[in-house]
């Protein structure tokens, strides 16, 4: 088996390349609609997201609390990570009607002052819930079951997350 190319694909016009991110990771504001939905609900809907874009991975988006149904938001089951740049991750399920889905979401209840704009912010991951949308467009899951960011036609990989790409 071989392993997966970290060669930087060249962007097109419009496009972003995950390689010409920094690190450690730049915190961005966006304006763009940032949307979850789950069982047909609308879990989450913004304008004021913030991006968090690092070497190789896509965007993750980090919706503030204040734009999220609360009464879809649980406690998560205890999961915990850590991440050399931002501290130490909060796990978040979601809850519609029956359906519950276990570590929906993270965040950095207490991040490092370099992150501290994402504290009270949410980010979900794309795989575990219906539909995730920037503007019109439907995201595409990080690969593997790891790093949440989300992938739209504007940014380019390589994407770290497949088996194979940890050491990148």
């Amino acid at each position: 088996m071989s392993r997966p190319s970290s060669r930087r694909i060249e962007p097109g016009a419009g496009q972003e390349s995950v390689w010409d991110y920094p690190r450690p990771p730049a915190v961005v504001p966006t304006a763009s609609h940032i949307r979850v939905v789950h069982c047909g609900v609308t879990v989450a809907d913004t304008h004021a997201a913030i991006r968090v874009l690092e070497t190789s991975q896509p965007p993750a988006f980090y919706i503030p609390r204040s734009d999220i149904a609360h009464e879809c938001l649980l406690p998560g089951d205890g999961l915990r990570s850590f991440c050399e740049w931002k501290g130490p991750a909060t796990y978040w399920s979601i809850a519609v009607g029956n359906a519950v889905v276990p570590n929906a979401a993270w965040s950095y209840e207490h991040p490092t002052p370099r992150f501290t704009a994402i504290a009270g912010h949410l980010a979900f991951y794309a795989r575990l819930v219906d539909e995730c949308w920037v503007d019109d467009e439907q995201v595409v899951a990080n690969p593997g079951s790891f790093y949440g960011g989300w992938i739209t036609s504007s940014v380019v990989g390589p994407f770290k997350g497949d088996p194979g790409t940890e050491y990148w």
